[in-house]
């Protein structure tokens, strides 16, 4: 099992970026497909049209958000952590994600840059 980390600063502020994340019309407008989320402990969300879905384990608004992530077909769930900070008019976000299948990782690395966290940036700093 491999273990992700990248960071991303993010012109937009930390109310916007938090909405971004858990906001399902917010995700419609820089994800791939239909999305199902709320910002509420123990939500199952599912993501383009449920290729990726989970559950919601920790919500700290504006903070910090850990999900359980499946994608394909997976023996456990993998866990993915947002962190995020106000830096001035930034947000800075830290994401990490532990339990990744080792044949999926490289997928997956460039799956958080070209699908989810730029198109999310991009959005926000339009």
């Amino acid at each position: 099992m491999k273990v992700l980390h990248q960071t991303y600063e993010i012109n937009a502020s930390i109310d916007k970026v938090w909405d971004a994340l858990v906001n399902p019309k917010q995700i419609d407008k820089w994800g791939g497909g239909k999305a199902k989320m709320s910002e509420e402990i123990g939500f199952e969300f599912e993501l383009w049209d449920g290729e990726i879905h989970g559950k919601n384990i920790k919500v700290v608004k504006n903070e910090k958000l850990v999900q359980e992530w499946y994608s394909g077909i997976w023996d456990k769930p993998s866990i993915v952590t947002f962190l995020l900070k106000q830096v001035g008019d930034k947000t800075i976000v830290d994401l990490k994600q532990i339990d990744i299948p080792d044949t999926e990782a490289r997928d997956i690395e460039d799956g958080w840059q070209d699908y989810y966290m730029e198109p999310l940036k991009k959005l926000l700093e339009s």
